[in-house]
């Protein structure tokens, strides 16, 4: 009877042992609460490509569309010119005869009227290529448009969605754009660009020299600034009144200018800006400026800054990149 009780006994024990080892009523971790003082990490806010501006708490700068850059005229017959205050950044190069013209980046915001859109040229080769921009265009010469298809460069051209003869206007000076068009034409993967400049904050510059006043002379045409306000104001600019784009840095490249192989209507040879390699550079920012140098691998290379104490960085925001012919173009500053 002993030996009975016993194996009783030892059978209820063992059935209760199971019974609380069962995990059918229990929770597994993934339900568990953080220890009181734990904290979840913070993630990183996004960052726009061709500023570097932060963007929101959980905002992405995945955009669906490509960066577009606009080729836009740079002479009086341009006045008014439209859209520049929306842009992202700006680039001034060398065109025929001394003058100038604009590639107007835009990615952040994408207004319905810019111009008068011009023609594009090869040059613009190695300033759209480092974010696979595409261009918008009145159009171009044979030479170039093949040159740009043979470096993958997209465009859409006057005829394309988007694209349009404003009546009120003289041409050639009378093409707009309605860049929320073309971007719907212009569709691709969202995707972030990878960044124009590196960017990074006043904080990280030299102190540099005075630069109030910057004079950058490209032949027949200076563009010529003030820090006024904070900014950086062109004091010669065709945009229309409160439309001009306020620079928070001007970065000037001495570039090296080729023959494009061919002449424009005029009679004007057309020049090519070779954006690669390495050269002078000069950043302009609250009012100081850093003499440094820039190297660019290739075309579609990022430009990338340093002194002889090592590399800078641009402060982010709105910048306009003036490229100066090394052999013929000036910069004074002061």
């Amino acid at each position: 009877m002993r030996s009975m009780r016993s194996a009783v006994v030892a059978a209820v024990l063992a059935s209760l042992v199971l019974a609380g080892c069962g995990g059918g009523d229990e929770k597994d971790g993934s339900d568990a609460k953080p220890e009181s003082g734990e904290k979840a990490t913070p993630q990183e806010p996004d960052t726009w490509p061709l500023t570097g501006l932060e963007l929101a708490d959980g905002k992405s700068a995945d955009r669906k569309h490509p960066v577009l850059v606009a080729k836009i005229d740079n002479t009086s017959s341009s006045a008014p010119q439209v859209g520049l205050s929306k842009a992202d950044l700006v680039v001034e190069e060398l065109v025929e005869g001394g003058l100038t013209r604009l590639a107007v980046f835009f990615y952040s915001q994408l207004p319905k009227q810019v111009g008068p859109i011009r023609s594009m040229r090869a040059s613009d080769i190695g300033i759209v290529s480092p974010v696979d921009g595409q261009m918008v265009t009145s159009g171009a010469a044979a030479q170039t448009i093949a040159r740009l298809d043979q470096a993958g460069v997209k465009f859409h051209q006057e005829g394309s969605a988007g694209l349009a003869r404003d009546s009120s206007r003289r041409a050639p000076y009378n093409v707009m754009a309605d860049l929320a068009e073309v971007a719907k034409a212009a569709k691709v993967p969202s995707a972030r660009p990878d960044d124009y400049l590196q960017w990074g904050t006043a904080a990280e510059l030299p102190k540099g020299q005075p630069g109030t006043t910057i004079t950058a002379s490209f032949g027949s045409h200076t563009t010529n600034w003030a820090f006024e306000g904070g900014s950086y104001r062109n004091q010669n600019t065709y945009a229309a009144d409160g439309d001009e784009f306020l620079a928070d840095s001007v970065l000037v490249l001495k570039v090296k200018i080729g023959d494009a192989g061919y002449r424009d209507p005029a009679g004007n040879p057309v020049p090519e800006t070779k954006l690669e390699g390495t050269g002078q550079a000069i950043l302009f920012h609250k009012g100081r400026a850093i003499r440094a140098t820039f190297e660019k691998d290739g075309l579609d290379g990022t430009i990338l800054l340093s002194t002889k104490k090592g590399s800078i960085k641009v402060p982010a925001g709105k910048t306009w990149i003036e490229l100066v012919p090394a052999d013929r173009g000036e910069v004074t500053f002061n």
